[in-house]
Order: structure tokens, then C-alpha cells, then sequence
């Protein structure tokens, strides 16, 4: 990604976050952002694109479970990616 491509991110996770009423830096500071996206590249080329957000989504579904039951965030988030790029790799 280059530097335009990772400004209009930054721009669309700002405004998104503001119209979805997240706080923006918690979201950024429990979110792998990195992650996510290497997560749906995976995805898209192991699996389907179309697999890829909603993978996405059921990562992020995952994630808001685990924090429910009393995961930290952050880490929450990383366990639901490592599962789903592992289940694509074994594909």
C-alpha cells in the first residue's frame, strides 16, 4: 500500500468509526490492522475472495465474543486471526 492508499485507510477507519460510535484509538489499539488485511489476502487467494470479508467479519464476531467472556482485546483478536489463516492454510 502506498502512502495515498494508506491515508484514504486511515480517513475511512476515522470516519467509520465516528459513524459506527467507536472510539477510534481504542479501536486501533486493540485492532491489528496489519493483520486483518494479511488475514482477507490470505483468505482471498487460499479459500475465495468473496470468503475474505466475510471472514473478516466472523474474525472480528469472534473476537467480540471472547472479549464478552473476559479476553483481552488485543489479544482476543489475534487468536481469531491465527485460527482463520491456519484453517486457510490447511485448505
Amino acid at each position: 500500500m502506498n502512502a495515498e492508499e494508506s491515508q484514504r485507510l486511515n480517513d475511512w477507519v476515522r470516519q467509520l468509526c465516528e459513524q459506527l460510535g467507536i472510539d477510534e484509538n481504542e479501536f486501533r489499539g486493540e485492532a491489528d490492522i496489519d493483520g486483518i488485511l494479511s488475514l482477507a489476502g490470505v483468505v482471498a487467494h487460499a479459500v475465495l475472495r468473496p470468503a475474505a470479508p466475510l471472514t473478516t467479519y466472523l474474525v472480528g464476531y469472534a473476537a467480540g465474543r471472547a472479549v464478552e467472556a473476559g479476553k483481552d482485546p488485543a489479544a482476543a483478536v489475534q487468536e481469531a486471526i491465527s485460527r482463520a489463516i491456519a484453517l486457510a492454510d490447511a485448505g
